[in-house]
């Protein structure tokens, strides 16, 4: 399959460059110029690249991004917005990006309830989906999570399609689902795939998607939201890797991992969750020293992130280094909701123990709430987010909680 955007970035003509990148000429780091189309009005190679990544998605338009999942987060939410959305359903657990663009295009969040069973959130049941959606105009799932299960789409389809209500789709970490049963491009309105999580695109390139009428409203959104500036080589690589072969024996070599490593009975294969427990932290320093790096480590649980470019030789080798290695009790804590108040301070990790959260924080990744606003700061939580190397919703190591009456 032909590579549109590459095709063209290799057959680039030698110029002398008066025009932005300010490094004139840098391989195929390039602007628009006659030859290269524009991302805002595409006509030429871009456009191709687009119709041909709609094609593959199941969708009847898409939009390439260069600035990742997130930007199509926005797009779509927009989209919902400017056609009457006030409200949106979405997964306590949701990925930051989707509670702030509730806040910056003032949508109101109607949480739906996730249980946390050995220490991961799961997915919503169909009560408390269909319980949220009663309240808000639109639902948004995630689907894949980042610990590798989906929610019941199906079901949530028909809800959605019986109420009369869109149903929006973080695939962020689904891409490589594409022409399979359990995309997101089989069940929502509008959904964007993050594709340099789990196929072989450049860190921020994605693809936002929609169907029927929610096509026009996502094209303004993806307008709004993106950038003027968006880099060629990210979105030639975008283009390629949704025409990257799928890669059956990486997914075979990761069903035979996770079934040697007793890892988390996930649906996904490109994520293997082994737990640890409070092993967590050394078998991450094991690992690394060994040049093996990890996803993430959330405390309790290591993921492991495949694609169709990971090689078997490396599944073989994480499987002979971790099979031996010492694990601990996965601790699991549920939250618990507090008095939420008016009034916030910021507080340092060790004081806010006890009080009640005012804006989530948690770890990155997988960037999900580790403590909700609403939610009591627990002794685990807070242990939790001074052991990690990178966070949010924190400022200056400190936590955002509502100050209590005397």
């Amino acid at each position: 399959m032909v590579c549109h955007i590459a095709r063209m970035l290799r057959a680039q003509k030698r110029h002398i460059s008066f025009h932005t990148p300010g490094h004139k000429r840098f391989g195929a780091d390039i602007t628009e110029l006659d030859y290269s189309d524009d991302l805002s009005d595409p006509t030429g190679v871009l456009a191709l690249a687009q119709a041909d990544a709609a094609r593959i998605l199941g969708a009847d338009a898409s939009f390439l991004l260069t600035d990742g999942s997130t930007c199509g987060i926005y797009a779509m939410l927009y989209a919902l917005r400017t056609r009457g959305v006030r409200t949106l359903a979405l997964p306590a657990y949701a990925h930051k990006s989707v509670f702030h663009a509730c806040e910056a295009l003032g949508l109101i969040p109607f949480l739906i309830p996730q249980g946390v069973e050995a220490g991961i959130p799961r997915q919503p049941s169909l009560r408390e989906m269909r319980e949220s959606l009663a309240r808000a105009d639109a639902m948004l799932l995630t689907s894949p999570d980042y610990y590798g299960f989906f929610p019941p789409l199906a079901e949530a389809r028909a809800m959605c399609t019986q109420t009369g209500k869109p149903l929006v789709i973080d695939g962020a970490h689904g891409s490589h689902l594409h022409g399979m049963p359990a995309h997101a491009s089989a069940f929502a309105d509008m959904w964007v795939d993050g594709v340099h999580k789990s196929l072989p695109a450049l860190t921020q390139g994605a693809v936002v998607s929609a169907k029927g009428e929610w096509a026009a409203p996502l094209a303004e959104g993806a307008e709004y939201f993106r950038t003027s500036s968006p880099s060629y080589p990210i979105l030639a690589s975008v283009e390629c890797a949704l025409k990257y072969p799928r890669g059956e024996r990486a997914e075979r070599a990761a069903a035979w991992a996770k079934e040697q490593l007793q890892a988390l009975a996930n649906d996904d294969w490109t994520k293997i969750v082994i737990p640890f427990g409070e092993c967590a932290d050394g078998a991450q320093a094991s690992l690394e020293r060994r040049g093996v790096y990890p996803e993430f480590n959330d405390g309790n649980y290591l993921m492991f992130y495949l694609s169709p470019a990971t090689k078997v030789r490396h599944i073989r080798k994480l499987v002979r280094l971790v099979r031996g290695m010492p694990r601990g009790e996965v601790k699991s804590e549920a939250p618990v909701a507090g008095m939420v108040g008016f009034k916030t301070m910021l507080l340092p990790i060790g004081e806010a123990v006890g009080r009640v959260c005012a804006r989530a924080c948690g770890i990155v990744p997988p960037c999900v709430p580790l403590v909700a606003a609403g939610s009591v700061v627990t002794a685990g939580a807070a242990a939790r987010l001074k052991k990690a190397a990178h966070t949010f919703g924190l400022t200056d190591g400190k936590i955002m909680v509502y100050e209590q009456e005397e």
